[in-house]
C-alpha cells in the first residue's frame, strides 16, 4: 500500500468575506476542516500544494492533513470534499475538507476507465460509455484510483452492467437499478443536413409559370 500523502495547513483566526479576501491576495486558499462528530476547524492552506495534491488525488483518495494548532501538529485523515473556484481566475477560492475514520466505510465517487478493443467495433458498432464515474463504499485506504473495465469481449448491442463489473479487493458498488456502464452500439445512418438538401429539393421542383400580361 502506497504511503499516504500530506498537506499542511494553518488554523486561521479571522473568519468573514474581508479576511479570506486578504488571505487569497498571499497565495492562500481559505478553508475548513469538519468531520461527522460535529469537530470544525478554520484553516488556510497554500494554493499551488493543494492543487498539486487535488490533481493527483481528486475528491475520492484520502490523505494527511497536518495542522498545527496549540502547540503540538495533528494529522489528520480526510479528503477534499469541495473546492470553488474563482469564475474568472480559475483559481481556487475555499476548500471544504472533510475527516475520516481509516476504519470505517465510506461512499465515494471513482472514475471508469475502459481496458481493450470491444469485438463489436469490428462489426460497425461505436463504444459508449455510459458513467464516468461509479459509487462505491469502502475503507478510506481501500478507495481505487480507477475502476478499469476489460470490454474486449463486448459485441455489437451488448452492454455491460454495474453488476458485472469487476471491483477491486475490499470494494463493492453502490447501486439500486442495475444500469449499464458501458457498451456497443449501433452506427445511426446520418441524415441529410438541412443545407444539402434544399438546392436538391429546389432542383426537383417544376418552374413557375409566368405571370399572366394584365388585361388591357
Amino acid at each position: 500500500m502506497a504511503e499516504m500523502m500530506t498537506l499542511a495547513v494553518r488554523p486561521r483566526t479571522e473568519k468573514g468575506k474581508c479576511p479570506c479576501r486578504r488571505i487569497r491576495t498571499q497565495t492562500l486558499v481559505p478553508g475548513i476542516y469538519y468531520n461527522k462528530q460535529g469537530d470544525n476547524i478554520t484553516v488556510q492552506v497554500e494554493m499551488l500544494p493543494l492543487t498539486k495534491l487535488h490533481g493527483k488525488l481528486g475528491n475520492s483518495r484520502v490523505f494527511h492533513l497536518q495542522v498545527e494548532q496549540n502547540g503540538k501538529t495533528e494529522a489528520l485523515p480526510c479528503l477534499i470534499k469541495n473546492i470553488q473556484y474563482d469564475p474568472i481566475k480559475s483559481t481556487p477560492i475555499h476548500v471544504d475538507f472533510y475527516g475520516v475514520d481509516l476504519d470505517r466505510d465510506i461512499k465515494v465517487e471513482v472514475r471508469v476507465v475502459v481496458e481493450g478493443k470491444a469485438k463489436g467495433i469490428v462489426l460497425g458498432g461505436i463504444l459508449e460509455i455510459f458513467r464516468d464515474t461509479l459509487e462505491v463504499v469502502c475503507k478510506p485506504l481501500d478507495v481505487p484510483e480507477k475502476i478499469v473495465i476489460d470490454v474486449t469481449d463486448l459485441d455489437l448491442g451488448v452492454n455491460r452492467h454495474v453488476a458485472d463489473v469487476k471491483m477491486p479487493a475490499g470494494v463493492r458498488a453502490v447501486y439500486e437499478d442495475n444500469f449499464a456502464v458501458v457498451g456497443v452500439v449501433a452506427q445511426e445512418a446520418e441524415e441529410a443536413a438541412p443545407e444539402e438538401a434544399a438546392p436538391a429539393a429546389a432542383a426537383a421542383a417544376p418552374a413557375a409559370a409566368p405571370a399572366a400580361a394584365p388585361a388591357k
